[in-house]
């Protein structure tokens, strides 16, 4: 179910897109986000981080492309956030020595802190691929084929977060008895 949360203002995007142009995508994507943060909260009575500033920035960014009708701004979000996700945990982890995913999720997950400093390098990595991705995609090719990368593009994250899982496996301790 969480899954089709996650899914749903990219899916109607592009159905949106597919059936009309981009403005009417943007409004749709506008509408599914705050709907979808709107049912994360009523599930989990909290939205984190992360779900803000993603909302914060479809919404600016969105409202942007209506108002001044230019496609670019919706197309460039991606780049923002990832870039901005990016330059967060650099910053947090050498210039504050704090590690922000073992703070994010450490309560959730017990590992070594050098399994969490590999995995923050990951991240930091996989945002500025993702950044520069796609903001290459946004300057040199059309919309249409920007909007076809938006749904396509998320075997990228899926893969990451499968390899992620497969890492961290290795990692965890065990919880059977007698261990």
């Amino acid at each position: 179910m969480k899954i089709l949360i996650d899914f749903f203002p990219i899916l109607l995007f592009f159905g949106a897109y597919k059936l009309h142009d981009i403005y009417v995508a943007t409004a749709v994507l506008m509408v599914a986000t705050v709907l979808q943060m709107g049912w994360i909260y009523a599930m989990e009575r909290k939205l984190q981080t992360m779900h803000k500033i993603s909302l914060a920035l479809i919404l600016s960014f969105g409202s942007l492309t209506l108002l001044l009708h230019d496609e670019s701004f919706i197309k460039w979000k991606p780049t923002v956030l990832y870039g901005a996700l990016a330059i967060a945990l650099a910053v947090a982890a050498y210039v504050m020595k704090k590690n922000s995913l073992k703070l994010l999720l450490g309560s959730q997950l017990e590992l070594p802190d050098t399994v969490w400093a590999r995995l923050n390098v990951a991240w930091i990595v996989y945002c500025v691929f993702m950044a520069t991705l796609n903001g290459y995609v946004a300057a040199y090719f059309s919309t249409e084929f920007w909007v076809n990368f938006k749904l396509w593009g998320y075997a990228f994250p899926l893969a990451f977060i499968v390899g992620q899982g497969i890492y961290i496996a290795r990692h965890l301790k065990s919880e059977e008895p007698g261990t």
